[in-house]
């Protein structure tokens, strides 16, 4: 499969396109700022297309020919409020659906949508209203798009990211659970799994290590 990650930059889009290419998929990468990747570059078979995400004919040129997307963008300052996500979404739907790429999987936060009841005390009262406050709203626009959509989609809402060494699993919490961390490693692996696997298709998952 060929796919493209956007956010293929950051710490958990690294660890994306390193996982997709173990998994033998096709991995290109529109990349705001190649900066970075003079020290760091991608490996070897990457194709990457440097340009603004929430550019119409920069993520048409990035999407051409590619069956899937994996949407890994997050903002550095998630405190600040910001429609970074949410229009990028728009640009990327309109383009999957104009040039026919069906799976779309999503990063998104605990605490989006629905998912409040699932996050700890300390979370919910703290975290969301403080470091989170900025991105909850985009994020939640963001999910919102991407569920209007006729697309395959899958959006994945991971609590507290930790660059911990993989534990080699994660689970996906049920409504009565509560989520506390999980390593970025282990999220990157399981938003590849999504490409392939259909068991959470049209739904919005919360992610954690157990």
């Amino acid at each position: 499969m060929k796919v493209l990650v956007l956010g293929a930059s950051g710490k958990t889009g690294r660890l994306v396109v390193d996982r997709a290419l173990a998994a033998a998929h096709s991995v290109k990468a529109l990349v705001h700022d190649t900066t970075a990747l003079v020290e760091a570059p991608f490996s070897d078979g990457v194709q990457i297309t440097q340009g603004d995400v929430h550019d119409a004919e920069t993520v048409r040129t990035a999407l051409a020919g590619c069956d899937a997307v994996i949407d890994a963008l997050g903002g550095k300052q998630p405190y600040l409020k910001t429609d970074l996500e949410a229009s990028a979404a728009r640009v990327v739907l309109r383009a999957m659906h104009e040039l026919g790429t069906r799976r779309l999987v999503v990063v998104s936060v605990l605490g989006a949508g629905d998912s409040g009841h699932q996050a700890p005390f300390w979370y919910e009262h703290l975290l969301l209203p403080t470091f989170l406050r900025g991105t909850l709203p985009d994020k939640n626009a963001m999910e919102a798009a991407v569920m209007a959509s006729e697309l395959e989609w899958v959006v994945v809402r991971p609590p507290v990211l930790s660059d911990a060494d993989p534990r080699g699993s994660v689970t996906v919490i049920g409504e009565q659970g509560t989520a506390h961390s999980v390593t970025r490693a282990d999220l990157a692996q399981f938003l590849v799994d999504q490409l392939t696997d259909d068991t959470h298709l049209g739904k919005a998952v919360v992610v954690a290590n157990r």
